[in-house]
């Protein structure tokens, strides 16, 4: 077997399912999730109209560079959301959702023979940074975000000595679980830092059509072509339909950015066998060239977070993110793990411990073993309204009763 397999850790859901096994919720309430970041908002009908259309796709294989009808849907829609002009031919590469290409990307990317290969990623984190630059034979460093910065992380922070073995970072902005989106003055910093060391940055870009402000989140290719790099050289950006969309099932996102990377990408992926199906492409061409779904889609959300918000604002420290559909909040007592245990027993509602999504480490002057993530959960507004606001009413009233 694989030895790279052994340094994998468990999924945070394989802890929690650990973690609730002796647990007997309480029968008198429903069970209402929280825990997994997983759309739930209905599929668009034009969505499933396209998918109905193309059946007859499924009668040959699909190439792995995509329909160039697909490309230059997602190309179009790059120019309309971030102003940015890409060549569809060789710029943009449908993928089979943003996590399969997160992790294939870092075993195009890594070179294990080059001395001590490190990955650099936010900590919180989505764990399958980490499981692809361990897989890549790479080792992870953590760079802890940081609640003085609204949550994004203090790349200052991260020493020389660590970007100069660096070959892959791992932006996530907006940020899961913080919902935090990085400023262009961190890109400025990030890209100054890329062209000294000569590292990839791989822009997860996957919750960038749920947001709460009036301007939407700045994209990796966005700020690039801000700061005048048009060639954008060493920066590739991952976007998915699933969130956008309410598609989780279909697996259908795309990547774009620096072209001799992606053609190397390409390469590799033809060996994968991650060709997207002729059906899922045609589904998808039909949801990129809309948009008035995905305004409908992100009123539901807005709609939902004023509601609830406020409402567990007045027992714990939570606030509105900048986008995404996490509440990032610290419980009272600063236990995460026993708050999301106890929470399920007692109101059979399940949140996500926060120090499950992040590493131990010296961070930030704190002590040997800090954890960014401990004290806080994650809660994923997913649901309808009235199932996120019950939730909610639960998670109040165990926190009063825990707290008089």
């Amino acid at each position: 077997m694989n030895p790279l397999l052994s340094r994998l850790q468990p999924y945070p859901f394989e802890r929690l399912k650990e973690l609730f096994a002796p647990i007997q919720p309480n029968p008198a309430f429903t069970p209402i999730s929280l825990g997994i970041g997983e759309p739930r908002h209905a599929t668009p009908h034009l969505v499933l109209d396209a998918l109905a259309l193309a059946t007859q796709a499924l009668a040959a294989y699909p190439a792995t560079a995509g329909l160039a009808a697909l490309r230059e849907a997602c190309a179009g829609w790059m120019q309309r959301r971030y102003g940015v002009t890409l060549n569809a031919t060789n710029q943009v590469l449908p993928v089979n959702g943003s996590r399969e290409a997160l992790f294939a990307f870092a075993q195009t990317v890594i070179d294990p023979t080059r001395q001590a290969p490190t990955v650099v990623c936010p900590n919180p984190f989505y764990q399958i940074y980490e499981g692809a630059a361990l897989l890549a034979g790479a080792t992870p460093y953590y760079a802890p975000s940081d609640p003085a910065l609204n949550f994004n992380v203090n790349w200052d922070s991260v020493p020389d000595s660590v970007w100069a073995n660096t070959q892959l970072l791992f932006v996530c902005s907006p940020g899961n679980p913080t919902g935090a989106v990085m400023p262009l003055s961190d890109w400025e910093k990030l890209f100054a830092l890329s062209d000294r060391y000569g590292f990839v940055i791989a822009s997860d870009e996957c919750y960038s059509e749920i947001y709460f402000r009036d301007e939407p989140p700045l994209g990796g290719l966005e700020a690039a072509l801000k700061l005048g790099r048009r060639d954008f050289k060493n920066l590739v950006a991952f976007t998915s339909l699933s969130k956008r969309s309410n598609v989780p099932g279909m697996r259908s996102g795309f990547v774009a950015g620096d072209a001799a990377i992606l053609k190397q990408f390409l390469l590799y992926r033809t060996y994968h066998g991650s060709a997207m199906s002729g059906m899922v492409q045609a589904a998808s061409v039909a949801a990129w060239n809309d948009e008035a779904h995905v305004v409908a889609n992100r009123a539901m959300y807005r709609d939902k977070f004023a509601a609830v918000t406020p409402l567990l604002a007045e027992v714990m420290d939570v606030r509105l993110p900048d986008a995404g559909f996490y509440l990032w909040a610290a419980v009272p007592d600063g236990d995460d793990v026993a708050f999301a245990r106890d929470l399920l027993a007692q109101y059979n509602v399940t949140v996500l411990p926060g120090s499950y999504l992040a590493r131990e480490g010296d961070f930030m002057g704190q002590a040997k073993g800090f954890n960014p993530g401990a004290g806080r959960i994650r809660m994923a507004l997913v649901a309808e309204t009235a199932e996120c606001l019950e939730a909610a009413q639960r998670i109040v009233a165990f926190i009063r009763h825990s707290n008089p």
